[in-house]
């Protein structure tokens, strides 16, 4: 059975994308520096702290996180990013959305052809039901509808 959730549009759209899970707070600088200055396709995570999410995959991910972390960079790394290419297929935050991450998500939106919807305030039961390799299917409303069934195993293999 699906769950369903409805949090705050921060940046509007519609996604349809495999969930990517981390607990932990997202440090956007960590995670997209290498993949966005050595132009790695799949946008792996380098974020060596972030045991959920290190070396996978994060293009066209819904990627589901409590917060962002790090640099105050954050922003601009995110709108870059989108302006690349190599951004998340959307953003579902558990948490409200701090201000430097919102920043980049709505310049994205606004001055990219980017599109990556960005929900916050999901709540603490969104990030402990979601799961990596589930469906989730994001509305225009804020509305997230989390698919129970797995279908991909994101964990990476053999590195």
């Amino acid at each position: 059975m699906p769950k369903v959730f409805k949090g705050r549009v921060v940046t509007p759209g519609t996604a349809k994308a495999e969930a990517l899970v981390s607990r932990v707070g997202f440090n956007t600088l960590a995670s997209y520096q290498m993949a966005l200055m050595f132009g790695d396709k799949q946008v792996k995570c380098g974020d060596q702290n972030n045991g959920d999410l290190y070396k996978k995959p994060m293009l066209g991910k819904a990627l589901c996180l409590p917060e962002t972390i790090g640099s105050t960079t954050g922003g601009m790394v995110l709108f870059t990013a989108c302006s690349l290419g190599r951004q998340p297929a959307c953003m579902l935050f558990s948490k409200p959305i701090d201000s430097l991450a919102a920043s980049g998500a709505i310049l994205a939106a606004n001055w990219t052809e980017a599109k990556m919807p960005v929900i916050d305030n999901l709540g603490e039961e969104f990030l402990a039901s979601v799961k990596d390799g589930m469906t989730i299917t994001v509305a225009s409303d804020g509305t997230v509808t989390l698919d129970g069934t797995v279908t991909h195993d994101v964990t990476v293999k053999g590195e």
